[in-house]
């Protein structure tokens, strides 16, 4: 990638399975599930009644006044942005904040503030629409109250590109930083889609896991008797820098963003193209960008859903990018311990590999009782794997064709 050398200096993960850096670590080697009956909202009349949900630590629970001003996308997106800041030790007091951006990623951004204002309108009428419904619901809202609770003046960007919207968040960081526009750009992604709404659609698509009496062994990604996905929320944020400004800060460099690639499948709407081509061509172009071969790979962290159509396209797109290499090249899915939180999966799969970098450890497929025979990978299984890692690929793929690889490497 030309230009400036991108940096990860801080992640600040929120999920099922643990918040914060340490606690998500530890889950992910002992692999632990977050999947659970819901509790959001009362799902009985649901074909599926199982989710991935937060638990927020005390300190980043909304008091009354934030939760009625703020939707549950955005609180666990700042929640996730103090994470980053206090793992990266960066003082914003002490930045041009004119030169620091925020860019966030969601697929359905204030989905619960749109589902419950609208039961207020049919039973009640528009009187009885909260006043702050618009600004609780906008996309962009999560970007927009991180920029304002800590003053950040720079470039302020959402992104929404469905389930790749996390992944293409940081690329848009990465942009930032490498045009000058930005030194320190704090991006990620945040869905809370646990919603009667969105679980309800999902399950009409029967892209949805009904293993309702057995929720912990719901999410079974590149396992033969896969049945769907596990909706979850989730968010993270990471800070990214230039390598410049985090060695004139004094910074501990986690990763490198190395490189990234992009493509369109222009295929349909909601399946995935069934030999995996649009995706395989963004595994090339992140190669590219980056500056390595096949050879070089030493984990990928699948997109890996859990669904069948899904996990079938997404081998195929590997053993074309990856050639001979594909067999070889560890692969795990940690959507089979977190669900998949959509437009944050992106940004919290690029948590995993930047701590699977630093610890030299591929984290776990939880699940995997049976590995499809079909997909021909080297899906590592209920155990973590410690090999060392240089170089390492995230998958996002989304509805509407959007794919996404990012390529993370050691810091140097």
């Amino acid at each position: 990638m030309n230009g400036r050398q991108v940096v990860i200096t801080g992640i600040g993960p929120v999920t099922p399975i643990g918040v914060g850096a340490h606690d998500f670590w530890q889950a992910q080697l002992k692999g632990v599930s977050g999947v659970r009956r819901i509790s959001r909202f009362d799902p009985d009349g649901l074909p599926v009644r199982i989710a991935g949900e937060v638990d927020l630590p005390e300190r980043f629970t909304p008091g009354r006044r934030e939760a009625l001003a703020s939707d549950r996308c955005t609180q666990l997106g700042l929640a996730a942005a103090r994470l980053a800041l206090e793992d990266s030790s960066l003082d914003l007091t002490a930045e041009d904040r004119d030169r620091v951006g925020v860019v966030m990623g969601t697929g359905a951004g204030g989905a619960l503030t749109w589902e419950t204002n609208t039961r207020a309108l049919v039973s009640g009428g528009p009187s009885r629409i909260g006043a702050r419904s618009i600004a609780m619901s906008m996309a962009n809202g999560t970007a927009s109250r991180i920029a304002l609770d800590h003053g950040i003046t720079g470039p302020s960007t959402a992104v929404v590109t469905a389930c790749a919207s996390g992944a293409e968040a940081l690329i848009g960081a990465c942009q930032m930083i490498v045009s000058g526009e930005a030194d320190v750009v704090l991006a990620g992604g945040s869905e809370a889609p646990v919603t009667p709404l969105i679980v309800g659609g999902f399950a009409r698509i029967r892209a949805l896991s009904t293993r309702n009496d057995e929720p912990e062994r719901a999410s079974r990604p590149f396992s033969e008797d896969r049945d769907g996905f596990v909706l979850a929320e989730g968010a993270a944020v990471l800070v990214l820098e230039s390598l410049e400004h985090a060695r004139a800060r004094g910074a501990t460099v986690l990763a490198t963003l190395s490189g990234y690639g992009r493509s369109s499948d222009a295929h349909h709407v909601t399946a995935p193209h069934p030999e995996g081509a649009g995706a395989a061509r963004a595994m090339w172009a992140a190669l590219r960008s980056a500056g390595w071969s096949a050879r070089d790979v030493s984990y990928v962290n699948a997109h890996g859903t859990g669904t069948s159509y899904n996990d079938a396209s997404e081998a195929r797109a590997l053993r074309t990018a990856l050639g001979e290499e594909a067999g070889r090249t560890p692969v795990s899915s940690t959507k089979s311990m977190t669900g998949h939180s959509l437009g944050a999966a992106g940004a919290v799969e690029a948590v995993v590999c930047v701590q699977a970098l630093t610890h030299g450890v591929v984290p776990p497929t939880v699940n995997l009782d049976r590995a499809d025979p079909d997909l021909g990978l080297d899906v590592v299984g209920a155990d973590a794997r410690e090999i060392p890692l240089g170089a390492v690929l995230s998958n996002s793929f989304a509805f509407g064709g959007h794919n996404v690889v990012l390529a993370f490497g050691a810091p140097r």
